[in-house]
């Protein structure tokens, strides 16, 4: 089946990478309307309700590997998708998705977009068995500020002070997808994310959250590989922040493939290049045994 996902890609084009969001592909990848399952309440924190909504392709049997997706927006804006028309290709390679929804910065400063996202994934462990996941194959994907918060959710090691206490049972992510996503957040650093965007969501908790909130501070051996993408005329998140987290992936021995976008801005990319992406994430994915014979 994987197979045929990447033939799909090939010859009827991928779907499109949007800044906040994936969006329906013109032309679209065949794959058959999963079943959807959506606002289904994963935390209430701060008296909040936070929702996530599950896509399942029910052609496939067996446990089957999750994408996680958190959207962008600074930290302060963006919602979940709508629908599943932008995780085609994902479905049809035998995915299931999960999509999230977190608190943004007028409702919690920072943390609590990392905490939510992490229990997102203790959620989507806790409902392998009722759901079809599987649980040993739960892969963040984010794009822009939901490509930090991807990092976050798969680089913060086990032991940390940041998980709220009941979403501290995490599954082991086997790899991390990180769409233009900011990986330093102190303005001193290299590629660093300088928007006002991320002075609101840092708030006025202590000066040490500007580097406990970098995914910079967790790169380390033991974790996750990461496929990155990312435009080299981005002017939103500096290209220089991959070309960072790239370097110190390498250093540390870590697997990892960047997609470097010739002439790409902040997403939106040209028809060819979200074909070679998609094309690409999926054999990075096959490659480190998230998707194929296992």
């Amino acid at each position: 089946m994987i197979a045929k996902a990447l033939a799909a890609i090939a010859l009827l084009g991928a779907t499109p990478v949007a800044a906040q969001t994936p969006t329906d592909p013109v032309t679209r990848i065949p794959v058959t309307a999963p079943e959807a399952t959506r606002d289904v309440v994963y935390l209430q924190p701060s008296g909040k309700d936070l929702h996530l909504d599950v896509y399942r392709n029910t052609a496939f049997k067996g446990p089957r590997p999750v994408l996680v997706y958190i959207h962008g927006g600074a930290w302060w804006k963006g919602e979940k998708p709508a629908g599943w028309g932008g995780f085609r290709a994902y479905l049809a390679a035998g995915f299931s998705v999960v999509t999230v929804e977190y608190r943004l910065t007028d409702v919690a400063p920072a943390p609590a977009a990392v905490q939510d996202v992490r229990c997102a994934l203790s959620w989507v462990k806790a409902n392998a068995k009722a759901y079809g996941f599987d649980a040993k194959r739960i892969v963040p994907y984010g794009a822009s500020a939901g490509g930090h918060l991807a990092l976050m959710a798969g680089m913060l090691p086990r032991n940390n002070d940041i998980d709220l206490p009941a979403c501290r049972d995490q599954p082991t992510v086997p790899a991390i997808l990180d769409f233009y996503g900011p990986y330093h957040l102190r303005p001193d650093l290299p590629g660093a994310f300088k928007s006002p965007s991320t002075a609101r969501w840092i708030g006025e908790g202590p000066e040490s959250l500007w580097t406990t909130m970098s995914p910079a501070a967790y790169v380390r051996k033991s974790q996750p590989p990461v496929f990155i993408v990312h435009g080299d005329a981005d002017p939103t998140v500096p290209y220089e922040a991959s070309l960072a987290l790239k370097a110190d992936l390498d250093k540390a021995g870590v697997q990892n493939l960047l997609h470097p976008v010739p002439g790409g801005v902040h997403g939106k990319f040209p028809k060819e290049e979200q074909d070679k992406i998609e094309r690409e994430a999926l054999e990075f994915l096959t490659m480190t045994r998230v998707v194929g014979a296992r």
